[in-house]
């Protein structure tokens, strides 16, 4: 996202999708060794020594989300579902608040405080209040079951385990004995999720919303995350065993047994239209502060520049940086800022050791676009990798590509890619506008295909047509129905 220009580089985090290429990308530029595993928590905002611990997460949260996502409407709208759950739980004592986060992540969590964020990403997948109350229900779930606290001494007694293990004489031993520790929590974590699931279709069915709800949201979020990593099969999430979640399908059935104990599909209230209704206008995918992604262009208003990725590959706008990766996962790219000093040159920066196994020779200045540049190539085991620093205004924009084998055909395309950077003019920045969520009434004659063709500058229309509105199968919207279209 580009979030801010002090924040980049200072913590980084798994790729979204499941391809290795841009999971190696995305973390190269967070260590000295190209593909190297280091993963950064951010920072939260300056704190007084008066802030309690609870507040401390709070920012820490908010820092990672982009902020609170401001809408009095949704606001009111997730709070008077929470009440309703409160009163309808085991635990009417307890006080909860919820965050709306400023993220298109599909993404929701609890503090062990009763402190609830939901990010409008999947506040927009969702269709009905029955499925918003089923994300609310199940992290209040946790809270009760006080999951994050059984969770934290799990980790405690595996690190324990770990240094005992480390003193063992025989290394095959120890090794087997941390492995068991791990499962045993990770299948922990896993049994939390589905006892989580039970419980907050329980509390929403007792508060009167639909208790299939849970499986109606869980589905789409299956099919969302499916149609984000490019239809690799699955529900384009990692089949480890030791994921900390279970997989989707199991969740799925989870929930649909769950409710099943409270009655059939369409026994409590789903109030879809007014729930469809407080979203028109909703944001959808990136905030307008942190650039745009249009195909295979990128676009930042606010810091004034865009560039175009090579044919073939797919951008995707991360917390940390803009990441790229080509069909077929052979090519990847990153673009990131940093801020050096000014009177660093870029082929000192590039010598500095960012980024370790800098090949002899390679480092040379040019000019992009009128902006000075230096460009480098370096390898790691699996990946060659070609870097290019570019100095624009008071920052520096690094462009990392890598491909599996170097050759003059990927080397020109990275190169024409970053002859692409260049400042907006102010015609370009006052016409980009964010993508946002608009209801609309189906009409006599129209089908999805009709529908989807109006969505903005949107790849798989029909199919992303069909996530967001929940359609599954043949399913076809009905004349009168509301619908969600992606607007600019």
């Amino acid at each position: 996202m580009l979030i801010a220009i002090t924040s980049l580089g200072k913590w980084c985090r798994r790729g979204a999708g499941p391809a290795a290429a841009l999971v190696a990308l995305a973390l190269a530029a967070c260590s000295s060794t190209p593909g190297a595993r280091q993963i950064f928590l951010p920072s939260p905002p300056k704190q007084t020594e008066q802030m309690s611990a609870a507040q401390r997460e709070h920012m820490r949260v908010l820092a990672a989300y982009g902020g609170a996502y401001e809408d009095a409407k949704l606001q009111a709208k997730l709070a008077g579902v929470v009440d309703r759950l409160v009163a309808a739980s085991d635990r009417p004592d307890m006080a909860y608040r919820v965050t709306i986060l400023n993220s298109p992540a599909i993404n929701a969590f609890a503090l062990p405080n009763g402190q609830l964020y939901v990010t409008r990403g999947l506040i927009g997948l969702a269709n009905d209040s029955s499925e918003l109350a089923s994300v609310l229900s199940h992290e209040m779930a946790h809270v009760v079951a006080r999951h994050a606290a059984i969770r934290e001494e799990q980790a405690r007694r595996t690190e324990l385990i770990g240094g005992v293990t480390d003193m063992l004489s025989d290394p095959q031993v120890g090794a087997m004995a941390l492995a068991r520790s791990k499962l045993a929590l990770a299948s922990f974590s896993r049994a939390q999720e589905f006892e989580a699931d039970g419980i907050g279709v329980g509390i929403a069915a007792r508060a009167g919303f639909d208790p299939f709800g849970a499986a109606r949201l869980l589905t789409s979020m299956g099919r969302n995350a499916n149609l984000r990593a490019g239809g690799r099969g699955g529900d384009g999430r990692p089949t480890d065993f030791l994921s900390s979640h279970p997989a989707t399908p199991e969740r799925v059935r989870n929930a649909q047994s769950a409710a099943r104990q409270y009655g059939a599909p369409g026994a409590g209230e789903r109030d879809r239209a007014t729930y469809l209704a407080n979203l028109d206008g909703l944001i959808y995918g990136e905030d307008p502060v942190d650039g745009y992604v249009r195909g295979r262009r990128f676009l930042h208003p606010k810091l004034g520049f865009t560039f175009q990725a090579p044919e073939g590959f797919a951008l995707d706008n991360t917390a940390q940086a803009v990441l790229g990766l080509k069909d077929g996962s052979a090519q990847a790219l990153r673009l990131d800022i940093v801020r050096i000093p000014p009177e660093q040159s870029l082929v000192e920066y590039l010598n500095s050791g960012w980024i370790e196994n800098i090949e002899d020779g390679s480092v040379e200045e040019l000019m992009v676009n009128g902006f000075p540049a230096a460009t480098a190539t370096a390898r790691s085991d699996q990946w060659a990798f070609r870097l290019y620093a570019i100095r624009f205004g008071s920052e520096v924009y690094r462009f990392i590509f890598a491909a599996k084998t170097r050759g003059g055909e990927s080397d020109r395309s990275f190169r024409d890619c970053v002859n692409t950077f260049r400042r907006l003019s102010l015609a370009e920045i006052q016409s980009v506008k964010p993508l946002r969520l608009r209801i609309v009434k189906v009409g006599p004659t129209d089908n999805a295909e009709s529908l989807a063709s109006r969505l903005a500058l949107i790849d798989h229309q029909v199919e992303r047509f069909r996530v967001l509105n929940g359609l599954e199968g043949n399913e076809r919207p009905k004349a009168g129905d509301l619908v969600k279209l992606i607007v600019e």
